[in-house]
C-alpha cells in the first residue's frame, strides 16, 4: 500500500524576501522572454533593429538644430552633437527600459495567471533587452568620438559598465515600481508616458549641469539619472572629470528606488492573477 503525501503550500515571509537560486532556475524563461521582446520590438520592420541607432541619431539632430544652434546651449567645448548624443544613450536606455518594464506583466498576462515564476523576471527581462539597443547606439559614440576632439581615459572607459549597470538597477527598480502599479491601478498607463516626458527636461541631457543656478543645484540632484548621465558623458568623452559626489549621490538612490520597488513588488505580487 502507497504512502500518501500532503503538499502544502505556503508564500515566503518577508516582503524583501530574494530567493536569487529560484531566479537562477528560471533563468532559461528570462532569457526566452529578452529574446521575444526583442523579435516582437523590431518584427515586420524594414530597417530591423537599425531602429536603436536611429532613434538616439534623430532624437540627436533635433536637438543639434533647435537647442546647439537656435537657443546656443552650451556643450562644454565639445560639438553639440557629440556632447547631446553622448547624453542621450543612457537617458534612450533608461527611458525605454522603464517604459517596456512597465507594460511588461500586462503584456504577458496569460503567463503571470497561469503559470508559476518568480514574476520579477518579467520587467528584468525587458530591461536586458533594452541593453542590445544601447550596445548598437553606443556604436555610433565610438565613431563620433573618434572623428572629435574627444579624449576619453582608460579609467573613464573603465568606469562606463559600472554606470551601464547602475543605469540597469535604477531602470529596474522603477521598472518594478511602475509594473505593479499598473497592475493594481490602470490610470498609470496614461501617468508614465507623461513622466517620461517630463524627466527628460529634468536630466540635464540636453544641457550641461553646470548652468543650472547653484540655488537649484541640489533639488537637480534629487534626479537619480542625473550623476549617471554626467559620469557617463565625462567618462565617455574624457573631456572633464567624473563628479564623483553626484554619481554616489545616484547610486544611493538608485539603492533606495530598487529596495523599495521590490518591496512593493513582493508584496502585491500574490494579487496580480486576481486582478491583472
Amino acid at each position: 500500500m502507497s504512502e500518501s503525501r500532503e503538499i502544502v503550500l505556503e508564500p515566503r515571509r518577508g516582503a524583501l524576501h530574494l530567493d536569487i537560486g529560484e531566479i537562477w532556475r528560471y533563468r532559461d524563461l528570462a532569457w526566452t522572454l529578452t529574446r521575444r521582446d526583442l523579435a516582437v520590438r523590431y518584427k515586420q520592420t524594414v530597417l530591423g533593429a537599425a531602429w536603436a541607432l536611429l532613434q538616439p541619431l534623430l532624437t540627436m539632430a533635433v536637438f543639434t538644430l533647435v537647442f546647439g544652434r537656435y537657443a546656443a546651449v552650451p556643450s562644454e567645448g565639445l560639438p553639440y552633437a557629440v556632447f547631446v548624443y553622448a547624453g542621450l544613450l543612457p537617458w534612450t536606455y533608461v527611458s525605454g527600459a522603464v517604459a517596456s518594464a512597465s507594460q511588461s506583466l500586462l503584456a504577458n498576462t496569460s503567463l503571470v495567471t497561469k503559470v508559476y515564476f518568480p514574476r520579477a523576471v518579467i520587467p528584468a527581462g525587458a530591461c536586458v533587452a533594452a541593453l542590445v539597443d544601447l550596445g548598437i547606439a553606443s556604436s555610433l559614440l565610438a565613431a563620433m568620438v573618434a572623428f572629435s576632439d574627444a579624449r576619453p581615459t582608460a579609467a573613464g572607459l573603465a568606469l562606463l559598465p559600472l554606470i551601464v549597470a547602475f543605469c540597469f538597477l535604477l531602470s529596474l527598480g522603477c521598472g518594478l515600481w511602475l509594473s505593479a502599479l499598473k497592475v493594481e491601478y490602470r490610470d498609470f498607463q496614461y501617468v508614465v508616458p507623461f513622466l517620461i516626458q517630463t524627466w527628460l527636461f529634468l536630466t540635464p541631457v540636453i544641457y550641461p549641469a553646470a548652468i543650472v543656478p547653484e540655488q537649484v543645484r541640489p533639488l537637480l540632484a534629487l534626479n537619480p539619472l542625473v550623476g549617471f548621465v554626467e559620469a557617463f558623458r565625462a567618462a565617455a568623452l574624457g573631456h572633464r572629470a567624473v563628479d564623483w559626489p553626484l554619481l554616489c549621490a545616484s547610486a544611493a538612490a538608485t539603492i533606495i528606488i530598487l529596495t523599495s520597488g521590490l518591496w512593493y513588488f513582493r508584496r502585491v505580487e500574490r494579487s496580480f492573477a486576481d486582478v491583472i
